[in-house]
């Protein structure tokens, strides 16, 4: 069957569902699914702590949302592998939401036959089925540093592209820090 369309858990003012109960009676989740994101900090993480990346780009969500796990990183790969082709080890990529969000869906099936399967609304709890992060407006979703502005212009473009993957509306927040001599010599 696969996943249901996004629009059906992107709900604004979703309640946060993270635990597993420990006692097994009131345990409606049986499994937590696997985390979706490999990895949340890429590229060169060695400069951006060392302030070698004088560019930053932060994309930040202007409504309350829930982001799925999957669009995240769908996103997550896109970025960077383009970033990693063009310009290796000269950017510091990170995810900066973690879905914790546990979204759950009562399978109905319809159709000839389909009946069985079917309780209605009783114990209509539903299993887990992803995670999802829920975000708030102003909150960021991906942070890039970078070397160049020839490569933040890039970058942008990139984080333009996977807008249509997310699924709110975003707005990129770009910022050049200057060092001084005095820290130069710190």
């Amino acid at each position: 069957m696969g996943l249901r369309k996004a629009a059906a858990y992107s709900k604004k003012g979703a309640r946060p569902y993270t635990r597993r109960s420990k006692i097994k009676s009131r345990g409606y989740i049986k499994v937590i699914p696997p985390q979706s994101i490999v990895k949340f900090h890429m590229g060169n993480e060695k400069f951006y702590d060392e302030k070698k990346f004088p560019y930053t780009l932060l994309m930040v969500a202007d409504e309350d949302i829930q982001i799925r796990g999957n669009a995240l990183e769908a996103c997550r790969q896109f970025i960077n592998k383009k970033i990693e082709k063009d310009y290796p080890g000269q950017y510091f990529f990170r995810v900066v939401p973690y879905p914790h969000h546990i979204q759950r869906e009562n399978k109905m099936l319809t159709g000839a036959g389909a009946d069985r399967m079917q309780t209605g609304m009783q114990l209509s709890f539903g299993k887990a089925i992803g995670r999802a992060a829920l975000i708030k407006r102003g909150e960021g979703i991906f942070f890039l540093a970078l070397q160049t502005k020839k490569i933040e212009q890039l970058a942008r473009h990139y984080l333009h592209q996977i807008r249509a993957k997310l699924p709110c509306t975003t707005r990129i927040i770009s910022k050049e820090f200057k060092h001084t001599e005095a820290e130069e010599e710190n």
